[in-house]
């Protein structure tokens, strides 16, 4: 029996629409018949790896901002997108580490729930490689990853048809004043930091990405 192969994809700095197409186009592969010309019997998806090249915040299924809030964040020359992830709205921009999993949960022998912890164990595992100690995930609502009440990873994903898209966020050297301008993720109360802000060094997306997520994606595919 074929074991089911997840490809790990390294796209760069690239426009959120660019992503967005992408990873549309690898949904429709899944959902494609299983030994089609589009996809093979062992594929079962991939984990969309970029920076993005510009401010966007993005709202999710629950919302999180208003039309008023929109064009005030445009004003900013910020991009903003709904999206078809849980939660609320958040911001991506230069400086992050966008991970966007489009994976069939049948074909990998996984709960949502399970892929959920999955991408968290990843993130925590990342920032441990790292030398960031330390940081935890939390039950719902306060999904994502921890340090204290700050938030260093934001994670929202969509499941339809069991196929997983969008994933995680994690702040390497994001400016967080784009944070400041909405309530990241609808939580009042809470903080956002990044890996730099952390470490007091600067930490790039390079630095945190490939070899270490993939590192990390391993580990907690194996736990």
């Amino acid at each position: 029996m074929l074991q089911p192969v997840v490809r790990l994809v390294r796209l760069n700095r690239l426009p959120y629409a660019e992503l967005l197409a992408l990873q549309e186009r690898w949904l429709r592969r899944l959902q494609a018949e299983p030994g089609s010309e589009a996809l093979s019997a062992a594929e079962a998806g991939a984990l969309l790896l970029c920076e993005p090249a510009g401010p966007v915040y993005t709202s999710g299924l629950r919302g999180g901002l208003t039309p008023e809030e929109t064009a005030r964040l445009r004003a900013l020359g910020a991009e903003v997108r709904a999206t078809g992830r849980g939660g609320l709205a958040t911001f991506h921009g230069p400086g992050q580490l966008l991970c966007h999993s489009v994976l069939d949960l049948r074909r990998l022998g996984l709960r949502l729930r399970t892929h959920v912890a999955a991408l968290e164990s990843c993130a925590v595992r990342v920032c441990e490689l790292l030398g960031l100690h330390g940081a935890r995930a939390r039950p719902p609502p306060y999904t994502g990853v921890w340090l204290g009440e700050r938030k260093v990873c934001a994670i929202g994903v969509r499941c339809g048809r069991h196929i997983t898209s969008h994933g995680l966020a994690l702040n390497c050297c994001t400016d967080l004043v784009w944070f400041e301008h909405i309530v990241p993720c609808g939580l009042v109360g809470t903080g956002v930091t990044s890996l730099s802000e952390e470490l007091q060094r600067h930490v790039n997306v390079d630095e945190a990405a490939w070899w270490k997520m993939a590192a990390a994606a391993a580990a907690a595919a194996a736990a």
